[in-house]
């Protein structure tokens, strides 16, 4: 395989999907804010754009994986980075934002010929290393259709279809996350309540991960929980559960949970 591929954003997650991509034999061209996160990318070959602009090739496909709403407004909106990705290119998304932002998105790329496809990506890091992730996905059926081999190279068997409707798929994964974080956050004081009780909590994780609780979430989170395994210190909980919260008020729908949610679970600065 030797198409080229732009990628943007070389985070915790980015990094081991690009790698997947380079791995699935994808040229690449990678553009992240701090350089140096490149440089394993660059050693396998990787082209390093000093632009967004330059990570894009006319009427080719370009991934982003980055932080929020306004950097990847700021990646889109960036001197020639529409223009240079042009008539038939397509940029898939793969970060967690607000629909009505990657609706926006979608239609600035309209203007311009492009097409913007919605894949935000649901996996920890070392499920992204073992091409473990699950991937809704929505946009116009051609692009997808033209995208598709790239995301079975991160997830071949995780990808969900939700139609052509942009903001679909980025629903999917805040509703997703809300859920993620409600799971996590019940297992917690469960398990702090049975040893409290003089339970042993590795064996209330074997019991209920393996009958009634059987699914990935609660046995990956219960396995950190019985290792006391330092917590991490994630802006991504509050940032999404905004985002839950955000949507809930647009569309008049209650979030008792997702509010009590984000008072109870700490917060911590965005990533650099």
């Amino acid at each position: 395989m030797t198409e080229t591929l732009g990628f943007i954003g070389l985070g915790l997650l980015g990094l081991p999907v690009a790698t997947n991509l380079a791995s699935a034999g994808y040229a690449l061209r990678v553009y992240n804010r701090t350089a140096s996160k490149a440089d394993l990318l660059v050693a396998r070959g990787a082209h390093l754009a000093a632009h967004p602009a330059d990570a894009a090739l006319p009427g080719g496909i370009v991934v982003s994986l980055i932080w929020d709403d306004a950097a990847l407004d700021t990646i889109v909106t960036s001197e020639g980075f529409l223009d240079r990705l042009g008539p038939g290119g397509i940029h898939i998304s793969m970060s967690t934002v607000l629909p009505e932002t990657a609706r926006r998105l979608a239609a600035l790329h309209a203007e311009h010929g492009s097409t913007y496809v919605e894949a935000p990506i649901f996996g920890r890091p070392e499920a992204a290393a073992a091409r473990k992730l699950v991937i809704p996905l929505a946009g116009p059926a051609a692009a997808k259709l033209r995208v598709r081999p790239v995301l079975e190279a991160l997830g071949a068997h995780n990808i969900f279809d939700f139609g052509e409707a942009i903001g679909a798929a980025t629903t999917v994964k805040i509703l997703g996350n809300f859920l993620i974080f409600s799971a996590a956050r019940s297992m917690a004081e469960a398990l702090a309540l049975a040893e409290h009780s003089g339970v042993e909590p590795s064996a209330v994780v074997d019991m209920l991960t393996t009958t009634l609780f059987a699914a990935p979430i609660y046995q990956s989170y219960g396995k950190l929980l019985v290792a006391k395994a330092p917590a991490p210190q994630s802006a991504i909980p509050h940032k999404d559960l905004g985002l839950f919260k955000h949507i809930a008020a647009q569309v008049g729908s209650p979030s008792p949970i997702a509010n009590q949610l984000f008072e109870l679970l700490p917060h911590a600065a965005r990533p650099a």
